[in-house]
């Protein structure tokens, strides 16, 4: 059961139930327990993102932002060709001048390329693209993988949070469109 008002130490020395999170004036009320979530993405999101770069620079490049990264690891995926509308649409990037970027710094390192089909450029991974990669997969498995043991190595939950989260995407996507219609 949610607080009604903002706790106070007799709700403390009643055993409430103490959340973990950053916002607590948006825990007041119905889904307090969506506050101590979101207060999870945050410092999920950031541990992950200092992860990915740190591990890339580990891989041996160090001039990568988070952005860039992940655009590089989504087109090497399945090694097809992914045009910047479809990469925008699956890492739901609503700007695609991010992405632009994103894949004009990589192709000026040498680690995508262009090519233009149609009307539509497809970007995909050079060779020198594809080595980073693969050092970066070798430095997560030696630093990441190894370290997933007990309740994280159930790969049957990782895929049950993948499914919320996913679910969770579309929650705020809606809410933001409404946001933005106010």
């Amino acid at each position: 059961m949610s607080p009604k008002h903002p706790p106070t130490a007799a709700d403390a020395a009643n055993h409430e139930p103490v959340r973990i999170l950053s916002s607590a004036h948006l825990a007041y009320g119905p889904h307090a327990e969506l506050s101590e979530l979101e207060f999870g993405l945050i410092i999920a999101h950031n541990a992950f993102s200092r992860w990915v770069m740190r591990c890339m620079a580990a891989a041996g490049e160090s001039d990568l932002a988070f952005n860039d990264i992940l655009v590089l690891h989504h087109v090497h995926h399945r090694e097809r060709g992914k045009k910047l509308a479809d990469i925008c649409f699956t890492l739901n990037y609503e700007d695609t001048h991010v992405i632009n970027y994103a894949l004009k710094k990589l192709a000026g390192m040498g680690l995508v390329r262009g090519e233009k089909i149609g009307k539509e450029v497809f970007y995909a991974t050079t060779d020198a693209g594809a080595a980073l990669i693969d050092r970066f997969r070798t430095v997560r498995g030696r630093c990441l993988l190894a370290g997933i043991e007990g309740d994280l190595a159930d790969g049957q939950s990782h895929s049950e949070v993948a499914r919320r989260l996913r679910m969770l995407s579309g929650l705020y996507d809606q809410a933001a469109r409404a946001a933005f219609s106010l």
